[in-house]
């Protein structure tokens, strides 16, 4: 790649053949090693201890080599001086050799004993040499491939590749790769996730660069961290810096150590005792290291469209980049906290079905799509993100691209109106007057609705937000009234998602609203689930099936989620077996007369929703409400 090159976005990225043919051997299902410097970046920082207590040891006489006047004798003691007058220089560094040695000859052995193999089903690795350890990455549950370059890694050209699954703690970890296989591995691991293969009369991908390592390395180490031609990226949302850190100093941390160091100040005068300033410096190194590495990580922050998914990137020295492959999103969240009012600033979160075992903090960042934008950057990341997941839904999950933006388009043009309206703006189905009993100041806004392939809620008066869940990742809906709900005529609707920072929650509508939105996103989200295809995203533009998928249709065995085929050639979903089963009508269908059926449900197959006692569903006028 040659520095300073832009790339032209109005055009389509040059098609390049043997796309992520260069991590082909790779995928072969044999074992295979990391990166030959795997060892120096995961146990380089046993000696860079070594180094320091070394150097510790030998400060005061380096000190004095340079500087005579300094005049150090030694001290009483010295394990140096003793070493160097009973003559075992040459043995204690014997000893120092050995021990590097065995160091080294460790580190080889755990590398050795490291491997990895990709199939057209899993991704294994094994590891440890005393005590072994096997870990397996299904494709059809991979949530995201994250590509991790410190800055010690990106000057040996390697990578860390960690695949996100869907579970706790169940990510997949190799470190490290060479960068570019890294790079050609994910794609390679996705594209066969996707349930494509490579196009015919695929060859190789040829590195100009081959051969000049140096100037690879140059290369590679001042390129940017997204280039848009070489992800097939077809559109790009960027974070602006200036914005970046104005909503870091607009932060709730701000106002926290604002309050605290006002309340020290105010304690030093009253009390006189001036040594309490004294826990104001603690405080303060540690919310320069928290500024910093929040910033640090979102130095040149980009949102990417590519044909594998959303693509994250972020870093300037040290560099991170994830990609989201379609679907694997559950539920999407807009918010603006109050100091982000006055300039109309918004933050984009999603929940995933993956949890690391890092830090809540590592956790919180993995769910941040954007951390800052205005209105027209909400806009294009929605436009990024709701395409395979509402779009779908809408269209039918044989759609090309363009058919899915624009199944999406409505539900992007309705958050974007309805990010600051209140009340019946928007068709939304909003509390009651009475609701102010339990929202206050947020009754008027607090609201849900409908849209192509999602539901929406619009919640908060003070801090903002909206939460939109497509139809295809609803688990289950829950409705719940206490007593003081109920003496209000009330009720609390949650959509349930896998668990993450964004929360489905309405509280303070119509109890009548709350059971007519239970029915309603539980017989919209069976539909959608029943037609959902996104975890083989690729099938539908016509490419080829994995060799698994041959052979189950060889043998007529359905994939997971598939329509199993009956003789009479009838497909037939596992909602629908369990309904025939159990002779449960299909929403829309005619109820059974079968006498003894209809003792067995729960409640009355005519009526469109269970109504619990006591509640009633008479409608009421607007002002009654």
């Amino acid at each position: 790649m040659s520095l300073g090159r832009t790339p032209d976005l109005s055009s389509p990225p040059p098609v390049r053949r043997g796309d992520a043919a260069a991590a082909a051997q790779l995928t072969d299902g044999e074992w295979h090693r990391l990166h030959p410097a795997t060892p120096l970046l995961k146990g380089g920082i046993v000696f860079v201890a070594i180094f320091f207590f070394v150097f510790q040891q030998f400060r005061e006489r380096l000190v004095n080599m340079v500087i005579p006047q300094a005049g150090y004798d030694g001290e009483q003691g010295d394990p140096i001086d003793y070493v160097v007058s009973h003559n075992y220089v040459g043995f204690v560094l014997l000893g120092i050799l050995v021990f590097i040695a065995v160091l080294v000859g460790l580190f080889w052995l755990a590398w050795r004993m490291h491997t990895f193999r990709v199939t057209g089903e899993v991704v294994e690795v094994r590891s440890g040499v005393v005590f072994r350890n096997h870990r397996k990455a299904r494709l059809d549950r991979i949530q995201g491939i994250n590509i991790a370059r410190p800055f010690l890694a990106r000057v040996f050209g390697a990578a860390r590749l960690e695949i996100s699954q869907a579970g706790n703690d169940a990510n997949v970890q190799l470190a490290y790769l060479g960068s570019r296989a890294a790079d050609d591995l994910r794609q390679r691991i996705l594209q066969l996730a996707s349930g494509a293969r490579d196009s015919p009369g695929a060859g190789p991908r040829i590195d100009p660069a081959t051969g000049r390592v140096i100037e690879q390395r140059m290369n590679e180490f001042l390129s940017p961290e997204f280039d848009p031609v070489a992800t097939h990226a077809t559109r790009v949302v960027k974070v602006h810096q200036g914005r970046l850190i104005g909503s870091l100093l607009l932060s709730e941390t701000t106002v926290f150590i604002l309050l605290a160091a006002a309340a020290i100040v105010v304690s030093v005068s009253l009390t006189g005792r001036w040594f309490l300033l004294v826990t104001l410096f603690p405080a303060l190194i540690a919310a320069v290291g928290f500024y910093a590495r929040k910033f640090a990580k979102s130095l040149q922050y980009t949102i990417a469209s590519t044909p594998d998914g959303i693509r994250i990137g972020y870093g300037l020295v040290s560099t991170t980049n994830e990609t989201l492959p379609p679907g694997r999103i559950h539920a999407v969240s807009v918010n603006q906290p109050l100091l982000w009012r006055p300039f109309g600033w918004w933050d984009v979160r999603i929940n995933r079905a993956s949890h690391s075992q890092g830090s809540r903090q590592n956790q919180q960042a993995s769910s941040v799509v954007l951390p800052v934008g205005n209105a027209h950057d909400v806009r294009e990341v929605l436009e990024i993100i709701l395409p395979e997941l509402v779009g779908a839904a809408v269209v039918g999950p044989a759609a090309s691209l363009e058919d899915l933006q624009q199944g999406s388009a409505a539900a992007v043009g309705v958050v974007e109106e309805s990010l600051t309206t209140t009340g019946d703006a928007g068709r939304f189905v909003r509390s009651p007057r009475r609701g102010a009993w339990l929202r206050p100041f947020s009754w008027r806004r607090n609201g849900y609705r409908h849209v192509p392939g999602a539901v929406l809620f619009r919640l908060g008066a003070i801090w903002r937000s909206l939460v939109l869940v497509p139809l295809p990742r609803i688990q289950s809906v829950r409705v719940a009234q206490g007593p003081i709900e109920r003496t209000l005529r009330l009720a609390e609707v949650h959509v349930h998602t896998v668990h993450g920072p964004v929360v489905a929650r309405i509280g303070a509508i119509e109890a009548d609203d709350a059971m007519r939105l239970f029915a309603e996103a539980e017989t919209n989200a069976i539909a959608a689930a029943d037609t959902d295809t996104s975890h083989r995203w690729r099938e539908r533009a016509g490419l080829a099936r994995t060799p698994l998928e041959v052979t189950r249709q060889r043998h007529a065995v359905p994939a997971p989620g598939e329509p199993a085929t009956t003789d009479a050639g009838l497909a037939r979903t596992p909602l629908e077996v369990t309904r025939q089963r159990h002779a449960v009508p299909a929403p829309g269908e005619p109820a059974t007369t079968d006498a003894g059926l209809a003792a067995r449900l729960p409640f009355p197959t005519s009526s469109p929703a269970p109504v619990p006692p006591g509640w009633d569903a008479t409608p009421r006028p607007e002002a009654d409400r």
